[in-house]
């Protein structure tokens, strides 16, 4: 799950003192930013507990910070280029460092909230200022290894979150989850600060402030909607309200997108077949991603009874199988092209989405959750590598190739907060009636995540064959590019 600028500039690069250490400092706070995507979700039923979250408003502890990651990721690439690199990346870190402080020190759910949303808005400022800096700080082929690099450490923090979550929620307490990232940022800001140079902001460039507010709008005002769906119904007027604001704002983003001199997303890229195509599948793997994580962390420890340790612990296979399927497909794009393994990739997710949702109380870890989550994680590997392949294939010059690469990232953050809301208010709705048939807790939460998971398997199918139907191996000539 990386996260790039969506507008690279092409100034001169000041040459960066210490080349891999600031490598190092700059993968870390990618680490940190990454890592707070994944590592509440073992924590949730400890956070549900201790501020009394009501159990279908526990998504909100992911999306509050998905959504403003990435509605503003885009913005904040603009901003890169408009204050520097450095002065934005330092912002960000600081407004990072503190929202975590608040959220670990939050005594009621509205405060915990507020402070996952400032946590986002920090990542947004951070992310695409930290890549920004990592390209202007390396060249050639030392820009390549650089970047794998940066992909490898993004890939690893979603996966040790899960793992990480759980040692912290058993050990000193779930506060510790968001502690962390004032260690790790520490180190950051000082290292940062001595290593890595002030330089020249792109002058030409221009906020689109407006077409930020309008695509951030349009998502919060559709997420809304789908969570207040359980409650009130589909055809409730404030859900049908919720849907047809999000689809105004959208309409008033696209027209601001066409008049404005520097939009955030120049809307003619989407002409190009193969960026539409990896953007649209990424958007699907987004939904099942962020939504899975969420639901077998529900029934580790809500249905299967084990602790956050363990239930993070279960997840170790995963997330081998997912960093072993990411190395293989990048060695093997060369050669295949992105279909092949994108499709291939997708099928494995939505089998063990598929498999997943046959699981009972008292299924055994091997192989009921074993063998589904070595299928699932290398369908993630695979998929994830394959759509930034697909998405970035035909563009060609840095600021075009980090465009497409924050529509990659925006995109699987969108697809993650919209199938996060949708698959746990299916969730909770099923509970409900459940319950109101005088079935058990862990059998009625179960029957929810059951559906909620076959859900999931058909939209990670849909996806598989929308990859299979759109996207194609073959460059775009350079002379059209």
């Amino acid at each position: 799950m990386t996260t790039n600028s969506p507008a690279v500039g092409t100034t001169e690069r000041p040459a960066l003192r210490s080349g891999w250490l600031v490598l190092v400092l700059l993968a870390a706070a990618q680490f940190m930013v990454v890592l707070d995507a994944t590592i509440v979700n073992i924590a949730l039923p400890a956070i549900e507990e201790d501020l009394g979250f009501a159990g279908s408003d526990l998504q909100w502890v992911i999306n509050a910070y998905v959504l403003a990651f990435g509605g503003l990721l885009l913005l904040g690439g603009r901003l890169t280029d408009l204050f520097a690199g450095r002065t934005v990346f330092l912002a960000g870190l600081i407004l990072f460092c503190l929202a975590s402080l608040a959220c670990g020190l939050a005594t009621s759910p509205g405060l915990l909230l507020a402070g996952r949303a400032a946590q986002g808005v920090g990542g947004a400022l951070l992310s695409p200022a930290a890549l920004a800096l990592l390209t202007r700080a390396f060249t050639g082929s030392r820009r390549a290894v650089a970047l794998g690099v940066w992909g490898a450490i993004s890939g690893v923090a979603g996966a040790v979150g899960v793992l990480l979550g759980g040692f912290l929620t058993d050990g000193p307490g779930w506060p510790w989850i968001f502690y962390i990232n004032l260690f790790i940022g520490a180190a950051v800001l000082v290292g940062v600060l001595a290593r890595v140079p002030h330089e020249a902001p792109r002058a030409e460039t221009r906020l689109d402030l407006p077409g930020a507010a309008l695509i951030t709008g349009a998502l919060v005002a559709l997420v809304l909607a789908v969570v207040r769906s359980e409650a009130d119904g589909w055809t409730a007027p404030l859900v049908l309200g919720g849907f047809a604001t999000s689809a105004v704002l959208l309409a008033l983003f696209i027209l601001v997108e066409r008049r404005v001199r520097q939009p955030l997303v120049p809307l003619d890229v989407f002409r190009l077949r193969n960026l539409a195509a990896g953007n649209a599948v990424n958007t699907l793997l987004g939904a099942v991603l962020l939504a899975t994580f969420f639901l077998l962390t529900l029934y580790l420890q809500q249905v299967h009874g084990d602790s956050a340790r363990e239930a993070g612990l279960a997840y170790l296979p995963l997330a081998a199988a997912s960093l072993t399927a990411s190395a293989i497909c990048s060695q093997l794009l060369p050669r295949t092209g992105p279909r092949l393994p994108l499709v291939t990739g997708m099928l494995l997710l939505s089998g063990g989405m598929f498999w997943f949702s046959r699981l009972e109380p008292t299924s055994t870890y091997n192989p009921d959750f074993l063998i589904p989550s070595l299928l699932w994680g290398a369908g993630l590997g695979l998929a994830a590598v394959a759509a930034l392949s697909a998405a970035t294939q035909d563009l060609g010059g840095e600021a075009e190739s980090g465009l497409a690469s924050g529509l990659v990232n925006t995109t699987l953050q969108i697809g993650g907060a919209i199938g996060l809301a949708v698959l746990s208010t299916l969730t909770f709705d099923r509970l409900t009636d459940r319950l109101a048939q005088q079935n058990p807790y862990p059998i009625a939460l179960l029957d929810g995540l059951t559906y909620a998971l076959q859900i999931g398997a058909a939209v990670a199918l849909a996806g598989a064959a929308l990859a299979a139907l759109t996207v194609t191996n073959q460059r775009r000539p350079p002379a059209e590019r």
